[in-house]
This record gives C-alpha cells, sequence and structure tokens, in this order.
C-alpha cells in the first residue's frame, strides 16, 4: 500500500465517522466546496491571522485527482519529514502539509478558519520549544539551587544549636562554679528565692547569708563541696555520718550518727554562729549554756505531784521541713534556709547491696541526726512553740513546767494536784498540736510517799542521787583498796576509771557534801 493510498483510504473512513453539518448527501470529489450554512444568518467574520499572515483562501479544497496529482509530483526531504512527531504541528509552508490542509477541507474535517488557528498554534509552539528544552535544566538547576540553599540553612542551624550548645555548657559549668540550683529531689524548691530579710539578721546579730555561695564562703568551702555535703540522695553510695547502734534503758536499740570531719566542721559553725545566739524559752534546761539535769530537776523539789512525760521519737520527728522553717524564721532566704537544714538533717539509711554495688539507702524522711551537734539547738528551737504552751498551760493550773530535751516535768503544790488529769488531757492535745507524740509508755504520776525523780535526780526534800547509784560507787571505791579498780569492771566498761570519775563529779555536782567524799576516796586509789 502507497502513502497516497494510505492517505485516501485516512480520509475517506474519516468522512464516514464525521459527515459534514450540511444538508443533504456528500458531494462527490471533485465537486466544488460548498460551506454549509450558518445557524445565524448574520455570517461570521473570518479569522485573520496576525503573525503568519495565513489566509484562509489558501486552504481551498482540493479534488480527488488533483490531490493524487500533485501528492506525485512533491519531491520528499527526509530531514523535516515529522509524522511521527505528535509533540508538534506541522508547519504550513511544507508543501504536503498544505496539500494535506486542503484536503482535511474537501473532507469537511476542518474549516480554513481553524487550519489558520492551529498553525499560529503551532508556529507559537515553535518559537517557544526551545525555551521549553531549557526547562528540565533550568527546574534541575532551581532544585539544586534550593537543595543548596536548604544545605546551607541546616549548616548554619547546626552551627547556631552547636554555638547554643556550646553557650548552655558554659553556662552550666559556670553556675555548678558559683552557685546551686538543684540538690535532690523534694529538697530543691526553695533554691530559687534568695531574699532574705536582712534587717531580721543583723538585728540578731546573725550572720547575713542569702545565697549558696554565701554559704560556702562563710564555711570554707568550694561550691561544688558544699553541693557535695548538702546533697540528698534516697539511694547513695557515699553517707557522711558514721552509724551504730547502742541499747536503750527501756530495751530495743538506739541509732547514733556521727558525722565525719567535714559535716562536723560545717555543722560546729552553724551552731556556734547560729543557733547559740538565739534566745530559747525559760523552760529548756537541756543543751543549753549554764543549765542542766540539776537546774531542771530544782523548781520540782518538795512537790505534792510529780509529772514526767516523755515526746516519742523526738529528734526524728523534727524533719527537714521544720528545720528549713526555723532558718527562714531567723530570717534567712528559702535558698540559705534549704541549704542550711539539708546540712543539719539527715534520713536513716540502711546499708543494701544492688547489681554489686553498696548503697545507704532512705528509710524514713530527713530528721535531726542524734549524734550531729546542731540537733540539740535545733530541737529547742522548734519547740519554742511548745515550750510556751505547755508553761502557759501550767501557768494557768498553778503548776510548775520545765523541759530537758524529750523528757517534760510538771509539779504543783497539794492545792493544784486536783487537776492532774485536766493537764495529762491538755497535755496530749497540745503535744499533737506541736506535731509530736506523747509516749504514753513513760507517763509517770509521782507522789510524795514515793521516790519523786526529775531526769535522775530525786527531788523529794532536796535534789539528790538516788541511793542506788552512790552506794554502787562507794562499794566499788571500796573493794578497789584490795583487789584494784580494773577487777571491779564486771560490765565490762571500755574506759571504766573515766566512767568512775565522771559518776563521781556528777554527784558531786548534785549533792556536794557526799561527791567530795567519795572524790577524796577515788583520789587516794589513784595515789
Amino acid at each position: 500500500m502507497g502513502l497516497f493510498s494510505f492517505i485516501a483510504r485516512f480520509f475517506k473512513q474519516a468522512a464516514v465517522a464525521n459527515p459534514p453539518r450540511i444538508p443533504g448527501d456528500l458531494a462527490p470529489r471533485g465537486t466544488p466546496y460548498r460551506p454549509a450554512p450558518a445557524p445565524n444568518p448574520t455570517p461570521a467574520k473570518p479569522r485573520v491571522a496576525t503573525k503568519l499572515n495565513l489566509d484562509a483562501g489558501q486552504f481551498t479544497p482540493v479534488s480527488g485527482a488533483e490531490l493524487k496529482k500533485k501528492a506525485a509530483g512533491l519531491t520528499w526531504n527526509w530531514t523535516t519529514v515529522n509524522f511521527d512527531r505528535r509533540d508538534q504541528i506541522p508547519s504550513s509552508a511544507e508543501p504536503r502539509t498544505a496539500l494535506i490542509d486542503r484536503a482535511l477541507v474537501a473532507q469537511g474535517l476542518l474549516t480554513p478558519e481553524q487550519l489558520v488557528e492551529i498553525h499560529e498554534v503551532g508556529a507559537k509552539m515553535a518559537e517557544l520549544r526551545p525555551k521549553f528544552a531549557n526547562v528540565q535544566i533550568i527546574a534541575q538547576n532551581a532544585v539544586a539551587a534550593d537543595a543548596a540553599e536548604r544545605r546551607a540553612r541546616k549548616e548554619q542551624k547546626k552551627a547556631e544549636a552547636a554555638q547554643r550548645r556550646q553557650t548552655h555548657a558554659t553556662a552550666v559549668l559556670h553556675r555548678k562554679a558559683t552557685d546551686i540550683v538543684f540538690l535532690g529531689r523534694g529538697v530543691s524548691g526553695g533554691l530559687a528565692d534568695r531574699r532574705a530579710n536582712i534587717e531580721k539578721l543583723q538585728s540578731l546579730r546573725l550572720p547575713v547569708l542569702a545565697t549558696p555561695a554565701d554559704i560556702a564562703k562563710a564555711l570554707g568551702h568550694e561550691i561544688s563541696r558544699l553541693r557535695w555535703l548538702a546533697f540528698h540522695s534516697d539511694a547513695s553510695a557515699v553517707t557522711h555520718y558514721v552509724r551504730f547502734q547502742i541499747p536503750k534503758k527501756s530495751g530495743g536499740t538506739r541509732e547514733l550518727a556521727a558525722p565525719h570531719r567535714d559535716m562536723a566542721a560545717c555543722q560546729d559553725w552553724i551552731r556556734v554562729n547560729i543557733l547559740d545566739r538565739i534566745a530559747l524559752h525559760d523552760a529548756a534546761h537541756g543543751f543549753v549554756a549554764n543549765r542542766s539535769t540539776l537546774t531542771n530537776a530544782t523548781p520540782h523539789v518538795q512537790k505534792a505531784t510529780v509529772v514526767n512525760a516523755d515526746v516519742k521519737d523526738f529528734f526524728p520527728s523534727i524533719t527537714f521541713p521544720r528545720v528549713k522553717g526555723v532558718f527562714q524564721q531567723l530570717g534567712y532566704s528559702p535558698a540559705a534556709a534549704t541549704v542550711l537544714a539539708l546540712l543539719c538533717t539527715e534520713c536513716s539509711r540502711a546499708r543494701v547491696t544492688f547489681e554489686g554495688r553498696e548503697l545507704w539507702v532512705a528509710t524514713g524522711p530527713r530528721g535531726l541526726p542524734q549524734g550531729a551537734s546542731t540537733s540539740p539547738a535545733l530541737s529547742n528551737l522548734v519547740a519554742r512553740g511548745l515550750d510556751g504552751r505547755l508553761a502557759g498551760l501550767a501557768k494557768k493550773l498553778g503548776w510548775t513546767y520545765t523541759r530537758y530535751a524529750d523528757d517534760l516535768t510538771f509539779s504543783a503544790n497539794a492545792e493544784g494536784s486536783a487537776k492532774t488529769a485536766w493537764l495529762l488531757a491538755r497535755l496530749r492535745h497540745i503535744v499533737g498540736e506541736e506535731n509530736f507524740v506523747v509516749n504514753e509508755k513513760k507517763t509517770r504520776v509521782q507522789r510524795p510517799n514515793a521516790q519523786q525523780t526529775v531526769t535522775g535526780i530525786v527531788v523529794n526534800q532536796h535534789p539528790n542521787i538516788p541511793r542506788d547509784t552512790v552506794r554502787r560507787i562507794r562499794a566499788i571505791l571500796h573493794r578497789a583498796k584490795t583487789g584494784g579498780l580494773a577487777a571491779q569492771n564486771h560490765e565490762q566498761h571500755p574506759y571504766f576509771e573515766s566512767w568512775v570519775g565522771g559518776m563521781i563529779a556528777y554527784i558531786k555536782m548534785v549533792n556536794p557534801s557526799r561527791g567530795l567524799e567519795l572524790k577524796t576516796a577515788f583520789d587516794a586509789l589513784a595515789k
């Protein structure tokens, strides 16, 4: 099949599939073209090409015979043949294209005006095709430029983030070297508040401390060392105390915690420079300068009724928040109060082994350790409210009140003894409101017909040492004349001679005449 046969068959099939919209049958080949009547009586103006100078008249229809004749005389330029291209419209200047256009018009498939518009579009596409050819390159360059810009922004952000991290790390190192902002969970809440009541501190003649740095400077430590001493942990590999158990007179054991050197030095400074400068209630006699068990017992001599009560777990019940509150009441900032309270409190701990490591695990809240030099003074400061209320109650009922550490003592003459039950009821109520608990097992009511003792001193007629204690010391000294003093150490005291000398000094303080007698016998043994 030749090219022209193919074209003729193609146009024939197209004419059958798309008959022209004119009344009547198709005109035979070679019949001049008659355009279809327009539906609008007003004829449409022909489109005039402005760019290619095309005229609809050049697309006059051609008959089949003329088509064959002209097609046979065409010379093919294969360099410009674009029949297989579907992305461009062939130029109207090509003879074969013009012949095909006329054939399309002859078959009624297109109008000359439509062909003019088609070739104008093709010319515009040919004009823009070089630009389209560069679109991919332009797009690739744009994508590459955008990627480079994004990489540059990413690198810039990385550099800025690294700079921020470096700045933050430097700030953290500086803050760690000059300040404390965290000392453990549950105890660091006040470290950000550095507002101290300077006027109150100065009026009490106390050192002005507002920040952890102030405390570190006063104690003579670096910030890092102070942080290590004050840090709270529920499980720690180290402990700042040496812990040991001693038996109680009432049964059981008591845990003592002796602080290590640096902790003990910090606590001594706090006691001397802060705690010992605060005035206490007159009823407090324990751990107070120029007061003793003798001054505590003397107000209760020759009374009709003596009531002894004991506060249960006195030191452990004075917890970290209460100690911190004491320092804040003195005028210290929450930050300074937090650090000072952490230096003065500690948890009861048990030694355990976990994954091959030995740890000291907290078994209770932070409280006053029995063994720290600050614990007695702090207990007296915490108990000032208790002393004030109990002293007021005793005065109202006609009684006398004193306190030596956790021992509460009341005494009254015969007139006030009738209100003993009322006193005990109010005592439990007030002690409970002050966040303490009365040890009911150690509450005693002593009458004159039996031995009345206050903190180990007999107060029936005058302050005296219990008879059994004096007889025991006298027997030891008597037997030591023949067998030596060391042979009398039946209870295996580690420092028996010092213990005997201490007991004699205590007896002499309470009963000078009897103590002097025992002291003479003891000195004779030494010679």
